[in-house]
């Protein structure tokens, strides 16, 4: 067993406490379903928010699922001009048998955009 990291990451209509709740349950009982886990191979969830979903702490999602026993914490991801908003995003520090390539991060409702059009940059990956 291993130490690994999951992402994901969701977008909310509207800032509303019930609305931002539901979507942050749909992701992450997404992302322990697709990677097969069960509450006690979750270490620590980080969530963040844009600064324009301030009605409810995502981490809240989390405890309604029964997820009482990992850290949980949530701070307000950096504004960045142009940038998606309403967002919510984890990263879950996971015990898992999953080798890094089968990990699957989970990207809902728009959000996959995010990891799309990353420009490399010439020599700094191996490879290059």
């Amino acid at each position: 067993m291993v130490v690994r990291a999951v992402r994901g990451a969701t977008q909310v209509d509207v800032d509303e406490r019930e609305h931002v709740l539901e979507r942050t349950r749909e992701l992450v009982s997404e992302v322990m379903e697709a990677n097969k886990l069960d509450q006690d191979s979750i270490i620590s969830i980080f969530f963040t928010a844009t600064q324009d979903v301030a009605s409810v702490a995502p981490a809240l999602a989390a405890r309604q699922l029964g997820l009482n026993e990992p850290a949980l914490i949530c701070v307000q991801e950096m504004h960045v001009e142009g940038a998606m908003p309403m967002l919510v995003r984890l990263v879950a520090h996971i015990e898992t048998d999953l080798a890094r390539d089968e990990i699957q991060n989970r990207y809902l409702r728009g959000t996959d955009k995010l990891r799309v059009g990353v420009p490399p940059i010439p020599g700094v990956l191996p490879g290059d």
